[in-house]
């Protein structure tokens, strides 16, 4: 078992490889690049302010992807809410925008294309805007990479996740390079935590009141990019009623930390960090935050989700130009539909109104997004590049 600073030492230098594998893994994992911009650029003030909504705040695309809810479908919805706030809808359409440019250019494509994708999410997001009943069958052609993850989603099983995470269909979780002993103190902690009832009720959704649950193994996690460096267990949780066989759930235990993005004013939020991230998925995200609880480990705040095999990420290695721009219009609606939903008509009316009025001349969006992203763009690049010589220099 590592040593708390053996720990965080382990840790640091994972995330810095993982940031240094390519400029879009770059981008996904550094929130914060994103944030200073906001708050030095004179660009930014050009950026309209849309209604007071609850926002993912770190809207990538590695980010949405389909959720399972709990019945046996599934949706795609924003997965990731660490950095939710109830903020200004447009620093959502930047980031998706800035994260597809990134996608694109790692493909190889034009950069016409980028300037056609910035359309197509504008378009989309309008389209969101439009009809908040909508189904997701209105955000246009579904994308491949969206197809293909949704069909792998449709078929799984406990038995492919347990497969997945742990090589084999035993429930027991296997110590090695991503998961690590916990400390005596981490176990006694967690073991209270996740003995509340609320886990079987809210995380499980178990309607029968008769079943018993318990932890039947739990793990310190490496996982992730931008949270690597805070709390992070996985957990298997053993559920028996009656005289039937034992089921097992996987969950997600991760601590939660001041959020990047600044909330607007006078907005009433949660003040413990993970009564916020739980808040903003249920509204922004409902087949997730609908099984989020939070609570403590430690003393500090994390929040418990129930990983169902269904929820899967959207990892996207090439974009073909027509993907790139079907993946742009068809993610953008879904972020659109998820600030839609919390406002009303007139509240959507006026910010459809701001966005198409702000249509570029020979293309149609709006310059405020396009010049983001190339500012955006040339800044991640270049901090790409100071990191990888970082990093290089490091292992030498």
């Amino acid at each position: 078992m590592p040593s708390p600073n053996e720990r965080a030492r382990l840790l640091d230098a994972a995330r810095a490889l993982k940031m240094a594998r390519s400029a879009h893994a770059y981008v996904r994992g550094n929130t914060i690049k994103f944030y200073e911009w906001l708050a030095s650029s004179p660009s930014a003030a050009e950026v309209p302010t849309g209604p007071p909504v609850w926002i993912c705040g770190d809207c990538h695309l590695g980010n949405l992807g389909p959720l399972g809810d709990g019945d046996g479908g599934i949706e795609v919805q924003i997965r990731d809410l660490d950095q939710t706030v109830i903020g200004n809808p447009a620093l959502d359409i930047i980031r998706l925008a800035v994260s597809l440019a990134s996608a694109t250019r790692g493909s190889d494509l034009p950069g016409v294309v980028t300037a056609r994708m910035i359309e197509e999410i504008i378009g989309g997001y309008e389209a969101a805007l439009a009809d908040p009943d909508a189904s997701i069958k209105d955000a246009g052609p579904e994308p491949d990479a969206v197809r293909t993850v949704r069909r792998r989603a449709l078929g799984r099983q406990w038995r492919h996740l347990a497969r997945e995470r742990f090589k084999d269909a035993d429930p027991r979780i296997p110590l090695g390079r991503k998961f690590w002993e916990l400390a005596t103190d981490e176990r006694a902690s967690l073991t209270d935590a996740l003995a509340d009832p609320r886990i079987a009720e809210t995380v499980l959704s178990l309607e029968d009141h008769d079943v018993k649950t318990r932890m039947v193994d739990a793990a310190f996690w490496m996982k992730g990019c931008s949270s690597l460096g805070q709390l992070r267990y996985a957990a298997v949780i053993g559920m028996r009623s009656g005289g039937k066989r034992e089921r097992f759930a996987l969950v997600d235990v991760k601590e939660a930390v001041a959020p990047a993005p600044s909330s607007v004013p006078y907005a009433v939020m949660p003040e413990d960090p993970a009564e916020r991230v739980v808040a903003g998925a249920r509204t922004l995200s409902p087949h997730l935050g609908e099984r989020m609880i939070a609570t403590k480990v430690l003393g500090r705040p994390v929040f418990v989700r129930e990983l169902l095999p269904q929820d899967l990420k959207l990892e996207v290695e090439q974009f073909s130009r027509s993907e790139a721009l079907a993946a742009a219009r068809y993610l953008a609606w879904v972020v659109g539909h998820a600030h839609a939903r919390q406002m009303d008509a007139r509240s959507r009316h006026a910010w459809r109104r701001t966005l198409l009025d702000r249509h570029g001349v020979d293309l149609e969006a709006p310059s405020w997004l396009w010049r983001s992203v190339v500012e955006l763009s040339g800044a991640h690049e270049a901090g790409y590049l100071e990191h990888c010589r970082a990093y290089a220099l490091a292992d030498a």
